[in-house]
């Protein structure tokens, strides 16, 4: 998740959200619980994310899977009216969004099984990815939801002690999420993509 710049006070149900969203590049904004959060990137937060979305899509295009990747789309908390979030890398099946009441006009998922693989990469709110986010995408029942902790932000019960570069790969096993921890010379082991070939430290460097 991004840093926060900015929160409008006014509680919003998911539908007066959308209504009110901008066009164009005016910002990214998330709903939390009826408020408008603005988020805004760091550079080094976008070329993680930029990184990690274009080596997906090429194993995507190559594999011919059926999937892609949005550059913007929202996620819908499942016990929620008023919450929504924007993942800084979703994957997205392509078959699924048939299925998908609010895609084709508010570019919207509220089904999990829509979603192959969603990414945060941690800014400064690490709390947002490792607690609030990580149960929204539990509940939903995300495949496969990675925690890219590159700056070694979050939280020592998250990434150990002492402190460093870590990235959490949750997988969906038996109605709840399993994880693995992944650190300096470790190849991602992506069940969704078991043949991408990527080190934390190869993802570490493009951020630093």
């Amino acid at each position: 998740m991004l840093t926060r710049t900015e929160e409008q006070k006014i509680s919003l149900t998911l539908e007066e959200f959308l209504d009110w969203y901008p066009d164009g590049y005016e910002g990214r904004f998330e709903l939390h619980d009826g408020v408008i959060t603005k988020v805004q990137p760091t550079g080094t937060h976008e070329q993680v994310a930029g990184f990690l979305a274009s080596k997906l899509s090429v194993y995507i295009d190559r594999q011919n899977l059926p999937f892609f990747i949005p550059r913007q789309g929202l996620v819908k908390a499942i016990d929620s009216p008023k919450s929504a979030y924007i993942p800084d890398v979703m994957v997205l099946d392509t078959n699924a969004l048939d299925h998908e009441p609010l895609w084709k006009q508010r570019s919207t998922i509220t089904q999990g099984t829509s979603i192959k693989l969603v990414i945060e990469v941690v800014s400064t709110n690490w709390q947002d990815d490792y607690l609030l986010k990580l149960g929204e995408y539990e509940k939903l029942g995300i495949a496969e939801y990675w925690i890219v902790d590159y700056l070694g932000l979050g939280g020592r019960r998250y990434i150990g002690d002492p402190k460093q570069p870590t990235i959490s790969i949750y997988d969906w096993v038996d109605g709840e999420y399993r994880v693995t921890l992944f650190r300096g010379q470790d190849r991602l082991r992506s069940p969704t993509f078991p043949e991408l070939n990527l080190t934390v430290e190869h993802i570490v460097q493009v951020g630093t």
